[in-house]
């Protein structure tokens, strides 16, 4: 009777895969993709049937929020599978940088921007604030992409 109770408050406290995937905006195809890779491993029920618990809620934010850092799928499965702090902080150290250099790259796209937008010369090429957004790119020691 204990065990059978116990499973009814896990059951309530759970949501189905629709029920996740309706949550995070997300296809329910998607949650199975990421169970496939070993990202996330719901609990199974009469008939096989997928149960998401309070932990799968995190580890789908986790999921969502790496993505947004930049994070790929491989790359999320190497995070959530390292074994000791310092693995998982070099995972991290290696994607902070990453994605600094991707915020600087955006940074300089935005002054690039900024200089055309404040042109009022017929020729943008000529214009003092439209090529003094780009003076980085023919100084000496700028190595293109």
């Amino acid at each position: 009777m204990i065990a059978m109770l116990r499973l009814n408050v896990d059951m309530k406290s759970s949501m189905s895969i629709g029920e996740i995937a309706q949550r995070f905006g997300l296809a329910t195809h998607v949650l199975r993709h990421w169970e496939s890779m070993g990202l996330l491993k719901p609990a199974r029920v009469t008939a096989s049937r997928r149960r998401y618990g309070p932990a799968d809620l995190y580890r789908v934010a986790a999921i969502l929020r790496a993505k947004e850092a930049g994070f790929g799928l491989e790359d999320i499965r190497e995070m959530f599978a390292a074994q000791n702090p310092a693995a998982r902080t070099a995972i991290l150290r290696r994607h902070r940088a990453e994605l600094a250099a991707r915020i600087a790259a955006a940074q300089a796209s935005l002054a690039l921007l900024d200089g055309a937008l404040e042109c009022d010369h017929e020729d943008i090429a000529t214009c003092p604030h439209f090529q003094g957004a780009i003076d980085a790119l023919i100084s000496p020691g700028h190595v293109s992409a």
